[in-house]
Formats: C-alpha cells, structure tokens, sequence
C-alpha cells in the first residue's frame, strides 16, 4: 500500500508538472467569459441609449413647425440707419486748369536764347526767350538823335522869338513877324515831340521782341530753339499751366451731371498710380452733349508732379450724402419684380419686401426705400427661403462704417 501510495504521489507531481485541466474546468471557464461577455454588452447598450435620450432632449427643446420638422436657422441683422455717401463715379484726362500759350507778341526775328526749360517754375513777366534786336536798336539810335536835332531847332526858334519880342516896342519887329516866329517856334516844339513818340514806339517794339511770361507757373512744353526765325504766325513756342494748378475734366451722364455741385470734395486716383489726390469740383458744365448726353465737371486738383496733364485718371465724386439703412451684398436679391430682402416677422416667419437701391460700394447697398433699418433681415441664404416659411432667427451684430 505504501508503494502504490508514493507511486500515486509521483503521478500527481507530473501531472501539476503537465498542467492537465479537465471538461469541468473548461466549462467553468467558459460560462466565466460568456457571463463577462454580456455585462460589456449591456453596459454599452445602456450608454447608447442614455445619448439617444439626451439628444432627443434637445431636439424636443428645438422649435419645431406645424409638423413637427425642427426649424431651419438662418442669420439675420438689424441694419439700423447709416451716414451714407452718395459717391459719383467718373473717369477723365488731366490738364492745366489754365493752359496758357505763349507766342510772339512782336514782329518777331530770330531767336537769340532760349532761358528756360519745361517742368520749370517761371514769375509774371519773366524772360522765357530773346529775338535778335540789332536792327531796331539802330533805329531806336537814330531817333534819339533825331530828338536831338529838334530839340536844337526847338531852341533857336524860341530865341528869335524873345529876341523879336523885345524889338517890337521899338516898332523894328511888327507883329506879323512875331506870330511867325511864335509859329516856327511852336512847329520846333511838335517835331520834338514827334521824335520822342517815334523813339518810344521803337523801344516798345524792341521789347516786344522778348518773349515774355504772362503769368507765373509751370512750363509745360517748349517748342522752340535758338537761330529759329519766329514770327507772328509762329504759334504758341510755350505753354504754362497758370499757378500750376491742373484739373480732372470728366464726362458724366446727364443723370448724374445734375446731382452735383460746385465744391463738392473729389478723390482723383492716376491711372497706374496707388496715390490719390484731393480735389474739389469748380466748374460744371452748362450744356450737354446732344449725340452722348453728357456733360463735363471740371476737377480743380493742387499741383503735384505725379500729375501730368494729357494723362489719364477716375474720380470719385461726393454728390451729396443721407441717412438709410446700409446692407451686405448678401441679403439683397432680385428678381423680375425688381430687388427685395426677406425679413423676419414677430411670428418668426419670412417676408419678402421690396426695396430701392441707392447708392453701391465696397461698405455694401444703400437701401433708399423699403426698409426703416429696424427689421430683422435676412443676411444670407435668402435664396432657399420662400415666404411664410418659418424659421429659427439668429441675430448678427451690423457692421458700422464711418
């Protein structure tokens, strides 16, 4: 018994050794993991429910229509009313606003030196060319003479007159032959003075001959050079743009032509140029174009030496200002009827209503009729809107502009 005893020990050592599990064990085990199994089961069925509650909470606490669909959320604004700026549009070519040419003012001749040079500032009567004079200075020499010449007859005549005069009580001298003295004498007096217009008159013209500025400003072109023979038909040999003021003159519609002003303020931007330059409207037009309908405003602009006159340019154009509702491009539609938005009634239902536009930029559209500024408008997305449609507003702040 013993034996067998230590042999069943031995056994039992190898058969720990050999990890031997029997069916009782593997059925254990198995219930274990099937029991394990359904409790991850069932906790994950209880998550998923508690999410499909909450998220049906919320649902319920949306609004909902008449069939109880959840109501689709749209942006709308209240534009308020605005300062806003009726701006016209226009575009032109730049030019002097005096454009004055300079010719010859004489007989002319030939020119001798020319002093100056476009782009140059030049004073009221400064020298801008010399035509040779050496002619008329001659002639201007021999009248000076000439005076001279009388002035001497001038002289003798009234010395035989006094000389007569005082021989007449004698009764040597008889009164004929005073009156004639007093005649030559008087004759001597007109040459003289004849001489001395003559010699005027040559010096006017010999200081005519140089070409002279009527006016200060800018030298806008020279055509002319030294050794040319210049006349009366010569043309214009400069130009100046008087003070150096230039100008916009830009076409217009009649439709806008009649809402401005003179002294309206202007912003006049180069074509090429990021640079814009103040200006103020100072002439508009009294007549209109029959074939175009249009009509020029004349744009007064300081002088600047970005600004050259024959360029071309646009302005800008402050026709005047008002206080309307301002809205984004967005919310605005059109259709055959003309343009309108969709509002929001108390009812939270949407409304078309018809608006005018007024004046369009770059802060949005003017809405000049149609709208008091306190409605709740549609921003966007008002194309797949229809009205009566009810819907979830959500206000958005409107954007202000100064």
């Amino acid at each position: 018994m013993k034996a067998m005893n230590f042999e069943s020990s031995k056994w039992s050592r190898d058969a720990i050794d050999d990890v031997v599990v029997d069916d009782d064990t593997l059925l254990r085990r198995k219930r274990r993991r099937n029991i394990i199994i359904a409790v991850v089961v069932v906790a994950v069925l209880v998550i998923v429910a508690a999410a499909m509650f909450m998220g049906g909470g919320e649902k319920a606490a949306a609004p909902k229509g008449a069939e109880g669909q959840q109501l689709p959320a749209v942006t709308v604004i209240v534009p308020g009313r605005q300062d806003v700026a009726s701006i016209v549009a226009a575009t032109g070519s730049l030019a002097a606003r005096r454009d004055m040419p300079v010719g010859v003012p004489g007989e002319g001749g030939q020119i001798v030196r020319v002093l100056v040079e476009p782009g140059q500032w030049v004073g009221a009567g400064q020298t801008l060319a010399i035509i040779d004079r050496s002619v008329q200075a001659q002639e201007a020499s021999q009248l000076a003479a000439q005076i001279e010449v009388n002035r001497a007859d001038l002289q003798l005549a009234q010395n035989e007159l006094e000389r007569a005069q005082a021989l007449v009580s004698r009764g040597f001298v008889s009164q004929a032959d005073i009156d004639r003295k007093r005649a030559a004498r008087d004759a001597a007096a007109a040459r003289v003075r004849v001489a001395q217009a003559q010699l005027g008159g040559t010096r006017a013209r010999i200081g005519r001959l140089d070409v002279r500025a009527p006016t200060a400003g800018l030298v806008l072109s020279r055509s002319v050079e030294a050794g040319q023979v210049v006349g009366a038909g010569s043309g214009a040999l400069f130009r100046i743009a008087a003070g150096g003021e230039m100008e916009l003159r830009a076409r217009l519609p009649q439709s806008d032509l009649a809402r401005l002003r003179v002294g309206v303020p202007t912003v006049v931007t180069p074509v090429g140029s990021e640079q814009s330059y103040q200006g103020t409207v100072w002439q508009i037009s009294p007549i209109v174009d029959p074939a175009t309908r249009q009509g020029e405003a004349r744009i007064l602009i300081p002088y600047n030496p970005d600004l050259r006159p024959g360029g071309f340019a646009s302005a800008e154009i402050r026709a005047g200002s008002g206080v309307m509702p301002l809205l984004p491009e967005s919310a605005v539609q059109s259709d055959s009827r003309g343009s309108f938005v969709y509002i929001v009634d108390n009812n939270n239902a949407v409304v078309r209503r018809d608006v005018q536009i007024g004046e369009v930029s770059d802060r949005g559209m003017a809405i000049t009729q149609g709208l008091a500024g306190n409605e709740r408008v549609v921003a966007a997305a008002g194309a797949f809107l229809s009205p009566g449609q009810r819907v979830r507003p959500e206000l958005q702040a409107a954007r202000r502009t100064n």
